[in-house]
């Protein structure tokens, strides 16, 4: 049985898709978003009430949403691909890593995207400043980031590619990141740069940016 990933291009469900090849899984995927009117909005539905990509379905039917918790289970259930560190000590940080971007990275990206939804403010320029203010926060957690979590070499997980590099390379990749990283962490976007160049990555990765 293959699992089913609902995402679209440029989403978050590319970190997903990932993963999922890295662990030599099969899988299916369906193109699902808010912003397609075109696309599996109302199948996406259905398994998400919420709406939200990537989505994914275990081979067993069970759903998943949140990336960080997908890429998690991925790592659980296929121990022998490198998603997630065998060392305890290693692990932890990755997963404290991959919690910090969604918990803080994800959430000011929201914001941003949406400042509607988090102002009562009806005016334009209020909405701007909701976005302005969000972004520098974004901005000012990927600094964070950079300077404390451990970064073995080459990688984030250590000789290859594992979950935290593939979230970290996807969700920068949004709201003027790279452009931040360029001035104020360099190192760190070379590391990103690492990341979406190796070759289990990059053919995904070339899918959803062309």
């Amino acid at each position: 049985m293959n699992y089913t990933l609902y995402g679209s291009r440029g989403s978050g469900s590319a970190a997903i898709e990932a993963a999922l090849e890295i662990a030599g899984q099969r899988y299916h995927l369906v193109r699902a978003s808010s912003w397609e009117s075109d696309s599996a909005q109302a199948e996406l539905a259905r398994v998400n009430p919420l709406g939200q990509i990537p989505t994914l379905v275990l081979p067993d039917g069970q759903v998943m949403t949140e990336s960080a918790a997908m890429l998690i289970e991925l790592g659980l259930r296929h121990p022998g691909c490198g998603l997630l560190p065998a060392d305890p000590a290693e692990r932890a940080q990755h997963l404290r890593g991959l919690v910090f971007i969604a918990a803080n990275c994800y959430a000011a990206i929201s914001i941003g995207d949406f400042p509607e939804r988090w102002t009562t403010a009806s005016t334009r320029p209020a909405r701007d400043k909701v976005r302005q203010a969000a972004r520098q926060r974004l901005h000012a957690h990927w600094d964070v980031f950079a300077d404390t979590l451990p970064a073995p070499q080459p990688f984030l997980a250590g000789a290859a590619p594992g979950a935290l590099d593939l979230l970290a390379a996807v969700v920068s990749k949004w709201s003027g990141t790279r452009q931040h990283l360029a001035r104020a962490r360099p190192e760190f976007l070379a590391l990103l740069k690492r990341i979406e160049s190796h070759p289990r990555v990059a053919p995904v990765l070339a899918r959803h940016w062309p």
